[in-house]
């Protein structure tokens, strides 16, 4: 009980301390994001850098990278169950954009450096057309390049819960005409999406070989739902997810 009490209030100073360094990194990078996107990449990276260390040093939180990360222009089709799992992404791709939700265009801070990095953002009541809007800002001539990063499922999924994979990734990939890099992770098993509490333990992303360009969009579809979902029951298996053992 006592170690629950005090991994509580570890991990209300580890939320504190890491939004108020957003906004201290915010303040030093703004400067040079607002003349150069290069600025935003860095103070991005820097800063998820420094939050992977702050979760292992306050909370006990490890966190590791498997695979290979890739470094050309890719798609990268991602397992989302927290805000963590954007943190480890962004700490090691060189230039990851995101395909996000439109309200957070809104958020302080988050919002900005989003759009100074090239993130593609889609209004999600307008389905169909939300599709449209997406493929086309994400194949406009003048956005960056590198490595754009879409979560099939739409929204953060917690661990042992279902959701259907989204067409919109399927589309993308046909678009684009690039090779997809599948990303599974158990992140959620440690940083729950409506929980304060921090666990302990080891936090893994790991990039899977990549799906070539020009296949089916429905079998492109089935592979990559098949693989990210085996991948990360694997890694949540590995976290004592599902398990007795398994708890606070």
């Amino acid at each position: 009980m006592i170690a629950t009490v005090l991994q509580y209030l570890r991990s209300a100073l580890f939320i504190g301390l890491m939004y108020l360094s957003m906004a201290l990194f915010a303040l030093v990078f703004t400067p040079w994001a607002a003349l150069d996107r290069r600025g935003a990449v860095v103070g991005i990276r820097i800063w998820c850098n420094f939050i992977r260390w702050l979760a292992r040093a306050v909370v006990g939180l490890h966190s590791q990278v498997r695979g290979v990360v890739p470094d050309g222009a890719v798609l990268v089709a991602a397992k989302h169950q927290s805000f963590f799992d954007i943190i480890i992404l962004l700490s090691v791709l060189p230039q990851a954009r995101f395909v996000m939700k439109k309200e957070l265009e809104r958020a302080p801070i988050l919002g900005w450096y989003a759009r100074r990095i090239g993130c593609v953002s889609v209004d999600r009541g307008k389905k169909g057309q939300a599709i449209r809007e997406m493929v086309a800002a994400a194949t406009a001539g003048d956005g960056p390049a590198g490595q754009l990063v879409i979560y099939p499922q739409g929204t953060r999924v917690a661990p042992g819960a279902h959701l259907p994979y989204k067409i919109g990734s399927g589309v993308l990939y046909e678009a684009l005409g690039q090779p997809c890099v599948p990303v599974a992770g158990n992140v959620g098993v440690f940083w729950a999406r409506h929980s304060l509490y921090r666990k302990p333990g080891l936090a893994v992303m790991e990039f899977l070989p990549e799906i070539p360009p020009g296949l089916a969009v429905r079998g492109f579809m089935e592979r990559l739902e098949t693989e990210i979902e085996t991948a990360s029951n694997r890694l949540m298996g590995e976290a004592g997810f599902g398990t007795r053992e398994f708890g606070r």
